[in-house]
């Protein structure tokens, strides 16, 4: 079992930046990436980006340049920086792990129970 806990969520103007992290307990050693997906009000959830252990990283294209994905050594802590928000930005974030090793966007095992992420215009 794997426990994922997100932070950092809140409300911020456009044009700014926030920095989500997520905590991951448990049986980590067995997930191969780590990703970030969003639901935005009234739409269905969607892949924003992901990273394995080692650092190969993978952005939907509505976020590439401005958004980072980072991890750290101990396999812990996988964190999302978001630069020059945009109000579409807004959406429920949550953090997730999986064991496939081939797929990057789909097939995730654990959620986390997610952010809120307000952007205003």
């Amino acid at each position: 079992q794997v426990n994922l806990v997100e932070s950092g969520g809140g409300l911020v103007q456009a044009g700014g930046s926030l920095r989500l992290s997520c905590a991951a307990s448990g049986r980590t050693w067995n997930i191969y990436r780590m990703g970030w997906f969003r639901q935005p009000p009234g739409k269905a959830r969607e892949f924003v980006a992901a990273t394995t252990w080692s650092g190969n990283t993978n952005y939907a294209d509505s976020v590439k340049g401005r958004f980072t994905i980072s991890s750290d050594n101990a396999k812990t802590t996988v964190n999302l920086e978001m630069n020059s928000l945009k109000p579409e930005d807004t959406a429920v974030y949550y953090c997730a792990a999986t064991r496939d090793t081939v797929v990057v966007t789909t097939h995730y095992d654990y959620w986390g129970q997610g952010t809120r992420v307000t952007v205003s215009s």
